[in-house]
């Protein structure tokens, strides 16, 4: 396990530098500055300006000394808010998001593995079919479509719930975890109800079934460890999946979190913020796949021993 893991970090360096990379060369093609939304300013203080930033080096001189920073854990400082460090954003709005990420992963687990769960051992019924039909509606609607119709819905229409904010509120969060958790509670019906299926006619659970052992104890202990791998291995991706779905949630529900940094950052050309935002998100993303794999590895030795 130990050797799978260093692999697995020392596969994840060359693609960080290249993410890293390919955003800053591509944000640079970009038109406009970052202070070309500002009020108008004297040629020599956007001399001076442009100085203090190091944008009037060359692309090299400026990527060199970007990646240079980042070794040294240092992000740069933000075009869009002086005198904080982007460092310092990230870590600030990061608590946001992740507790926006958490929430809807556990609805995508509860409904997903309940729903694929029972159509799996309910096969060709009602109980199969409707599961199977919403979890369908879910992949085919996106978080931008899916977010205005529950706030139309239960804000607007009803008036159950509110629309934007994140306070101490629960009723805050309903609907952002609902919007960002729907379409991967999905995936994870759809993923339960085949790996369950493929469990269930294996040769150890009809010499369970002939043993006496009840139907509960044959589900739980022996057909949903080996049924819920596909839904492991799936939770890596799904949380970094989650974590940059919130760019759009965030900016929908108007909470304070990374992801609405990011958009505005992308709008106000704030480089160091675009930058640091999509090489922390990458690194994220490389963690959680890491966790998942070993999570997946340790639940089937079998596939451990392959690696």
């Amino acid at each position: 396990m130990i050797r799978i893991i260093f692999k697995r970090i020392l596969l994840a360096v060359p693609v960080l530098l290249a993410v890293a990379t390919l955003t800053f060369f591509l944000i640079k093609q970009a038109p406009g500055g970052p202070f070309d939304a500002e009020k108008a300013v004297s040629p020599q203080v956007l001399k001076n300006l442009n100085a203090a930033y190091n944008l009037d080096a060359s692309e090299w001189e400026q990527y060199t000394d970007y990646m240079t920073g980042i070794v040294q854990g240092d992000f740069g400082p933000s075009f869009r808010y002086p005198g904080r460090s982007v460092t310092e954003m990230i870590f600030k709005s990061l608590p946001v998001t992740f507790e926006l990420a958490i929430y809807a992963i556990l609805i995508a687990l509860i409904i997903g593995v309940l729903s694929g769960v029972i159509a799996a051992l309910k096969r060709n019924t009602i109980l199969d079919f409707i599961p199977m039909a919403i979890a369908m509606i879910g992949i085919c609607v996106p978080t931008f479509l899916m977010g205005p119709l529950l706030v139309l819905i239960f804000g607007i229409n009803l008036e159950l719930l509110p629309v934007s904010g994140w306070n101490q509120i629960p009723g805050d969060k309903i609907l952002p975890s609902l919007t960002l958790g729907f379409a991967y509670a999905a995936y994870i019906a759809r993923l339960s109800r085949g790996g369950m299926l493929e469990v269930l006619n294996q040769d150890f659970i009809r010499t369970a079934r002939a043993k006496g052992l009840s139907e509960t104890s044959i589900v739980v202990k022996h057909a949903m460890q080996g049924g819920l791998l596909p839904v492991v291995s799936f939770l890596g991706p799904a949380i970094a999946g989650l974590l940059a779905g919130s760019f759009v949630v965030e900016t929908i529900f108007q909470i304070p979190g990374l992801g609405r940094f990011y958009v505005e950052a992308a709008f106000n050309r704030d480089y160091t913020m675009i930058l640091g935002t999509t090489i922390f998100f990458s690194a994220m993303i490389v963690f959680f796949n890491l966790m998942s794999d070993i999570a997946a590895l340790w639940l089937n030795p079998r596939s451990r021993d392959e690696s």
